[in-house]
């Protein structure tokens, strides 16, 4: 399946957040990942974030399609991340 998350949270979990989708994701911009993912790994990613975030004050939103063939995608102004920046 193909992921876009994109994420707001709190400063001081910014970072777990961060270095949690880029284990999973490619950076696409600040707080935005996209990339394909098996259904398993969609659950240790979101599994893992659960334990991360504070549920009363951040907030992380999915988008799930079956490929990114069926998103058109435009940037306007400096195109950030990209393939490749899995760590």
């Amino acid at each position: 399946m193909f992921v876009i998350l994109v994420y707001d949270t709190a400063a001081e979990r910014n970072p777990k957040v961060l270095k949690t989708c880029r284990q999973y994701l490619h950076w696409t911009q600040r707080s935005v990942f996209q990339g394909e993912l098996t259904p398993a790994q969609y659950r240790a990613l979101t599994s893992t974030l659960e334990t991360v975030i504070d549920h009363t004050y951040d907030s992380i939103v999915t988008y799930t399609t079956r490929s990114p063939d069926y998103i058109q995608t435009a940037t306007i102004g400096v195109t950030l991340g990209g393939p490749g920046d899995i760590l």
